[in-house]
């Protein structure tokens, strides 16, 4: 097809192609992952990846075959609601018209520079439907921290102070709830290692807001990157991941399709 194509060749396109033309095929595609690796930023329980070669071209065999150990809760990563619900959906039970979903960037990463603990309120949620409406249906809703900037550096992604303390920033109840239940998002990510904020995490041992998002049925991803190259309204995310049967974590894949 030609770069300018005559405006009535879309319409005679079938199905979901004549879209994918007009709307997709010229669309900024934004990978929101980090490439995961042994060594990386992680959950300090988790142990480090394993990583080699099954049979590799260099020894004379016919494939490259790489060989991987690693929890499921990897780098960038979705957590369906049975990584903390008992009997909640597995990985391989998530819907796959939950992989494609209108994107909404709440941005509080000015607010994090002066406050590595910032937690997002109602009052930047506010901010945002003043801006662009309500917050749709359906959609995700990914926070904007940009803390993603410090990967791969463990002790700056951790922050900790002398006490051992990790001071990053997180999600907030009251946020939350509103998303979950007043608005009906399907799913939320953000850029740190945990849901919950890092004194909530290290000092506390507080999972609660991670657990009050998978208790409701919903999924998230974390360690999410790149969102400051993202619009706040008006993009799509496409997150696919392995379909590992049972699943309550693996690594993700995810993408942010602007206009």
């Amino acid at each position: 097809m030609s770069p300018n194509p005559d405006p009535s060749t879309f319409e005679r396109l079938p199905g979901l192609w004549a879209a994918y033309q007009q709307l997709l095929r010229g669309a900024t595609y934004t990978d929101l992952t980090h490439a995961f690796f042994p060594g990386q930023p992680h959950f300090p329980a988790f142990p480090d990846q394993t990583f080699g070669h099954f049979v590799s071209l260099d020894d004379g065999a016919l494939f490259e075959v790489h060989q991987y150990g690693f929890v499921g809760q990897w780098g960038t990563h979705v957590d369906p609601p049975s990584h903390m619900v008992a009997g909640g959906r597995t990985i391989s039970e998530l819907k796959v018209n939950e992989m494609l979903l209108p994107l909404c960037v709440l941005n509080v990463s000015e607010q994090v520079k002066t406050d590595p603990d910032y937690r997002p309120t109602l009052a930047d949620l506010e901010d945002w439907e003043k801006k662009y409406g309500r917050v749709p249906e359906g959609s995700f809703v990914a926070l904007r921290t940009d803390w993603y900037r410090r990967w791969p550096d463990r002790e700056r992604m951790a922050n900790a102070d002398a006490e051992g303390i990790s001071h990053f920033p997180g999600w907030s109840s009251e946020v939350l709830e509103v998303l979950l239940k007043e608005r009906g998002v399907v799913a939320v990510g953000h850029e740190t290692t945990d849901t919950d904020g890092g004194i909530s995490s290290t000092r506390d041992g507080d999972y609660s807001l991670e657990a009050y998002i998978l208790g409701r049925d919903c999924w998230q991803l974390e360690l999410l990157a790149n969102l400051d190259n993202v619009p706040e309204v008006g993009a799509l995310l496409l997150a696919s991941w392995p379909n590992p049967r049972g699943g309550s974590g693996f690594p993700a894949r995810a993408v942010a399709i602007s206009p």
